[in-house]
């Protein structure tokens, strides 16, 4: 993170030396890498006249991030201070889910390169995922001071793997005197070289326009040149009002094109969606090189939050659409427009009779939304809640409704983050991220509102419908694959340690935690090794419980292979328990089981006819229930008059949607734990019969509910287990493996031979179809246009030569603009080869020891999970053997 260091204090920060200000675990010090990430604040450029910016222009006054306008319109938006809040996130594949919810509130993100290894397999996940959320993204090729950098190489690896069209904006600057070393850049945009003193620390620049780079260094001024032609010609195909520009009023001239223009023309390409054109900067953090122009770019290129996509949201009765439509009254039209035409039911005429205008008066009282999107246990502090306000101003002491939990919550404090220091402030307001210590329910994803009508919001309650069910669009939890059992080392210890996970589950909701209803046994479940090392260090270390962590487990599943028609489920099921000397009485029907077959006309038949008395409800783990209420309207009133006549008609405190997640909820319980093995349910549809006469007692209330759906589940599985056995499911990951080509052989055999895997592709590191890349875009050619994929012909790429040949992967004879790479002649030691394959997560288990051991410690390897997979009859019976420590009939 030396990039900060021009912004922030003037210490040096040093990730080779664990000082780094966002790296502030003992973990993350003790291993050099990013586990969690962090927050901070900081103005670029600094507020203050300084020499540290890379650019001669006056210093106005501070603006708020998300103000727009530059000072003037002959300079750019990096002429005046803006406020940036950068989040810090790890690489590692193990921590997927740390830049999963940091790319859900960020309004662009800068993705940084390793000059030496390229674009690895982990940064075309991050790529992809941060394609899903479409956020704008500029590219920073870092490192370019190490031996063996090849910024050139790793250009053309981004076209060719990333699907998006480089646009070279900085190339690095090499030492004339035979050795490359890096002493500088080139900015193609502003047609000015930037040298920095060596052995400094960044804040010594001389600059020099293009015609005195003639005298210091004619190689590179022409370099220039052809770097800035290049980046005219891309443009062009990409922006008309490049070409006009170009046509009318710069002659044709490249190189008479206004700076400005240009950097008007990359933002426009940078905010467009599907980005098809990416920035590409040079540099090296850890002496600053080139951290200046990357910082001005954030400001110049990124969006600010006004500028972002109007952020997705839900309300009550599935209505979905954008928090500016809804808070314009729009959303609120729409819903009212696309409901059915009220019939006799009073209770329906009520509910579709309600008009614009006072939700227009509810939306202005709507003071602030914000989204929760990570937990921190601070030992200091206590709980930190970091959120991202979308809309409003959130104020000290504002009372928060959170609509997932519905609950109230009380913002007593707020502060601004430093990486692990805070400084209290007043207000956040839109667009800006901040944390709110000490709320006692507040988890990741969670959506938390602050109204100020008329009673303000209610303890109980919250505010008035639909408010009270506004949530915006929640973060994606991957399911965890690798299991480790957690015993407490005495009785005495079992309440610290269920405290424990329960805290470490509130912060990483990545992490599982379940028991083993058989043998009592705690089960700990995460996204890796390194995933489960951490959190068992976070555990024993840091929270201080004593207890014994388990090997490693695969986190399999279990399927249903037949229906559960016949004997024993004819009939549905009552629940009555006695709770706290109240009795709580509930019923379900008979619950149909089946294996999902969700394609085709079968898939069609399976779910039913789409209408008012079919609501369907998609689980994890690809599960189905769909609940089937002929008696009931889709707004809960009854169907006909005889339904009304025979007490079908839904209590107040017993709406049809607490009704519908109340089964929803029992039935999760209920695939929880398979009939046979005790595993999770995989791909399993139930039918869940519900009739408020049959069904709802005085007593009803949606915990019984909730428990009769979960015995119906449970009785009906055990049917279907009865009559067809059930089968394991193991979780199949897609594995990325880069070796040289020396070890190649021997890794494609230990994978399809020991191991069990299939080969998906096969090539260099630079092979386009390579099965593991995702598509971000959707553009034929260079000029974009249809398809699902991006088509990026290499050798179209501009790229700068590097040094010397060699590098991280060769070029394959695709070096527009530079050396050939070595990659017509074979191959050599160093050329690098990807090995894509589908492989038994079992068979994954310490296999980097392994890998290491097959390629002289130069293979690695990152893997996603891609599916789950049955069994066959021989290999389930080899894991149930194994993990029961005998022979398995």
């Amino acid at each position: 993170m030396r990039r900060l260091n021009m912004a922030s204090p003037p210490k040096p920060y040093y990730v080779d030396e664990g000082s780094t200000v966002t790296d502030f675990l003992p973990a993350e010090r003790a291993r050099g890498i990013t586990i969690q990430s962090a927050a901070i604040t900081f103005s670029w450029p600094p507020a203050s006249p300084s020499t540290t910016t890379s650019q001669a222009h006056p210093q106005p006054p501070p603006q708020l991030a998300g103000s727009s306008p530059s000072p003037s319109p002959s300079l750019p938006r990096s002429a005046t201070p803006h406020t940036i809040n950068l989040i810090d996130t790890p690489g590692h594949a193990d921590f997927t889910f740390e830049v999963l919810r940091s790319l859900r509130v960020l309004d662009g993100a800068v993705c940084i390169l390793d000059a030496v290894a390229g674009v690895e397999a982990q940064t075309e996940k991050v790529w992809a995922q941060a394609a899903a959320y479409a956020t704008p993204r500029i590219i920073f090729v870092n490192k370019l001071d190490r031996d063996g950098a090849a910024f050139g190489q790793t250009v053309r690896e981004v076209g060719a793997k990333l699907r998006v069209w480089p646009a070279v904006c900085g190339i690095p600057w090499w030492s004339a005197d035979g050795e490359g070393r890096l002493i500088g850049v080139a900015d193609v945009v502003g047609l000015r070289a930037l040298r920095y003193a060596e052995g400094g620390d960044g804040k010594d620049v001389e600059v020099s326009d293009l015609q005195q780079l003639d005298l210091l260094d004619a190689k590179l001024a022409a370099e220039l040149r052809r770097a800035r032609i290049a980046l005219v010609e891309l443009l062009a195909e990409h922006d008309d009002e490049l070409v006009a520009l170009f046509l009318d009023e710069a002659g044709e001239d490249h190189l008479a094109i206004p700076s400005s223009a240009i950097t008007a023309s990359l933002r426009r390409r940078v905010l467009q969606h599907p980005q098809l054109v990416v920035p590409v900067f040079a540099g090296a953090s850890f002496r600053n090189v080139g951290v200046q122009p990357l910082l001005d770019a954030v400001v110049d290129l990124l969006p600010s939050p006004e500028e972002r996509s109007d952020p997705e949201i839900s309300l009550g009765g599935g209505i979905k659409g954008g928090l500016a439509e809804f808070l314009s009254g729009k959303l609120g039209a729409a819903a009212a427009a696309a409901s059915p035409p009220a019939d006799k039911s009073t209770s329906r005429s009520k509910a579709l009779g309600k008009d614009k205008a006072p939700l227009t008066l509810l939306v202005q009282n709507l003071e602030a939304c914000a989204l929760a999107f990570k937990v921190v246990a601070d030992p200091k502090r206590g709980v930190l809640v970091y959120i991202r306000v979308y809309s409003g101003t959130l104020h000290r002491n504002a009372a928060l409704w959170n609509t997932n939990l519905q609950t109230t919550e009380r913002a007593q404090r707020l502060l601004k983050m430093y990486a692990n220091d805070a400084v209290e402030i007043e207000s956040i307001p839109a667009g800006h991220i901040g944390v709110i210590p000490g709320l006692k329910s507040a988890r990741t994803g969670d959506t938390l509102v602050c109204y100020t009508g008329a009673g303000g919001t209610h303890p109980k309650n919250g505010p008035p419908a639909p408010l009270n069910t506004l949530q915006l669009r929640p973060i994606d939890v991957p399911p965890p694959v690798f299991v480790v059992s957690v015993e407490p080392d005495s009785l005495a210890e079992t309440k610290h340690i269920h405290d424990s996970l329960a805290l470490l589950l509130r912060e990483d909701p990545s992490l599982h935690v379940s028991v083993d209803e058989e043998t009592g046994q705690t089960h700990l479940a995460g996204m890796g090794e390194l995933h489960l090392e951490i959190a068992r260090d976070r555990l024993v270390g840091d929270l201080k419980a004593k207890a014994r962590i388990g090997g490693v487990e695969i986190g399999y599943r279990e399927a249903v292979t037949g229906g559960s028609g016949g004997a024993g489920v004819a009939d549905g099921v009552v629940f009555e328990r006695e709770v706290g000397g109240k009795g709580a009485k509930a019923g379900c029907g008979a619950v149909d089981v089946r294996p999902a077959v969700l394609e085709g006309a079968d898939g069609d038949a399976m779910l039913g006819r789409r209408d008012e008395h079919t609501h369907v409800f998609e689980l994890a783990d690809k599960n189905w229930v769909v609940v089937r209420t002929p008696t009931l309207h889709a707004d809960g009133s009854p169907a006909t008059d005889a339904a009304a006549d025979k007490a079908g008609s839904l209590p107040e405190h017993l709406p049809l949607p607490t009704i519908l997640q109340a089964l929803q909820n029992g039935a999760a319980a209920a695939f929880a734990r398979g009939p046979t093995h005790g595993y999770p349910l995989h791909s399993t549809h139930a039918t869940i019969p519900f009739d408020p006469a049959a069904h709802l007692y005085p007593t009803s209330t949606p915990a019984a509910i909730a428990s009769a759906a979960r015995v119906a589940v449970q009785k009906a599985l055990r049917a279907s287990a009865a009559a067809s056995a059930t089968v394991l499911m193991e979780p199949v990951m897609l594995v990325a493996i880069g070796v040289e080509a020396g070890s190649l052989g021997a890794v494609v055999h230990d994978l399809s031979s020991a191991r069990g895997g299939s080969v998906v592709s096969l090539g260099s590191d630079d092979d386009e179809d390579d099965g593991y890349a995702s598509a971000s875009s959707s553009s034929a050619g260079r000029g974009g246009g249809g398809g699902q994929r991006a088509v990026v012909d290499v050798g179209l790429i501009y790229a700068p030569p590097d040094p010397f040949a060699g590098g991280h992967a060769t070029a394959g004879g695709h070096a527009a603009g530079a050396a050939d790479m070595g990659g017509g002649n074979g191959g050599g030691p160093e050329t690098k080869k990807q090995i894509v394959a589908r492989v038994p997560l079992k068979e994954m288990v310490g296999y980097l020891k392994h890998l290491r051991s097959l390629t002289g410690g130069r293979g690695t390897f990152t893997m996603v999970v891609d599916r789950f997979e049955r069994m066959g009859a021989q290999r389930q019976k080899a894991v149930l053997s194994e993990m029961r420590g005998g022979d398995y009939a």
